[in-house]
């Protein structure tokens, strides 16, 4: 059996696999959990953070509002499903006004490490970049710099260091909505300079043809890192963004140990295939339980709302294996 590194979290958000479901992956029968006008003045809320804290949770949330500006603001639960985001978008204490120039945010990652949490997003700068800044009590944010030069997209940092470095995901790109990509792999002993870059993976099943990208924070295994991550099919009619799974080395996460062929999760409903950007399902966070193996998966559908998936590890890790390739 599978086991959890990491802490118990007994109120996880939770929903029992529906009767005649034999789906590896599926999704709460209230989704979506936060509609686009959850603000008074949002567009769409999506592609979105959340982590333990304290007693519940709190996030961070991708906000588009009703000029199209893409912001980043806070948001506490005491559920994990029920959310009370605030309206005023984060304002980073940052030093260097060459960095503190905030012009866009958006698609942010959230992840504990030691005694404060880090969070990561694309920030602009010259071009799409990884932002990063840190919190500890999710009222005052202190931005750090830019992980990389543009471009790149989906900076994700694994929950502890290895071999005394920070460990960050990221998918190189362009400028513009990236019709490739690969996973990388780069470390830093300060959060500053980054270096020892490695390739992680590239596309190959025709679901994720196009491009790939880490989603959630890393879940730790007592066999390696469990990587949710997205892939992007390019159809007639455009881009389709599903849900894949992978298993990555304990102590060398460049290294793929297994890779599921199949999609674990991929656009099917309405909320999903339906909005700004119609055929998406974008993973962002997951929670995971140590205790009883339950992970909930929070995802961006269609670029307009957050929806909630479930899964638990000891059958999403057998599946990744029975379909490794």
């Amino acid at each position: 059996m599978s086991k959890i590194i990491g802490e118990a979290i007994p109120n996880i958000p939770w929903q029992e696999r529906p009767a005649g479901c034999k789906d590896i992956v599926w999704r709460y029968d209230e989704n979506p959990i936060i509609k686009r006008d959850a603000l008074p003045d949002s567009n769409s809320i999506f592609n979105s953070a959340v982590v333990t804290f304290k007693d519940g949770f709190a996030g961070v949330f991708r906000v588009d509002d009703t000029t199209r500006r893409q912001t980043l603001h806070r948001g506490f639960s005491r559920d994990g499903i029920n959310w009370d985001i605030d309206e005023k978008c984060i304002e980073f204490v940052c030093d260097d006004p060459e960095i503190s120039n905030f012009i866009y945010g958006y698609d942010p990652r959230v992840c504990f490490i030691e005694d404060r949490y880090y969070v990561t997003w694309c920030n602009c700068y010259h071009g799409p970049t990884i932002g990063i800044a840190y919190t500890f009590d999710f009222e005052t944010f202190y931005q750090l710099e830019n992980a990389f030069l543009p471009f790149n997209r989906n900076g994700v940092m694994f929950p502890k260091k290895i071999g005394g470095n920070y460990l960050m995901l990221s998918r190189p790109s362009d400028r513009s909505h990236t019709p490739f990509g690969d996973i990388f792999l780069s470390q830093s002993p300060d959060l500053c300079y980054w270096g020892k870059h490695r390739h992680v993976m590239e596309p190959k099943q025709s679901w994720e043809k196009t491009k790939i990208g880490a989603g959630p924070i890393p879940i730790e295994l007592d066999e390696g890192w469990l990587m949710i991550y997205h892939g992007v099919l390019t159809s007639c009619n455009g881009f389709v963004y599903s849900m894949g799974a992978a298993i990555l080395d304990k102590d060398e996460p460049w290294k793929v140990k297994y890779r599921a062929k199949p999609y674990i999760l991929n656009p099917r409903t309405d909320y999903e295939c339906v909005g700004d950007v119609p055929n998406v399902a974008f993973p962002c966070a997951a929670l995971a339980d140590a205790e009883t193996g339950r992970i909930a998966i929070y995802y961006g559908c269609a670029d307009t709302t957050v929806g909630l998936a479930f899964t638990q590890v000891d059958e999403l890790v057998d599946f990744i294996k029975r379909n490794n390739g």
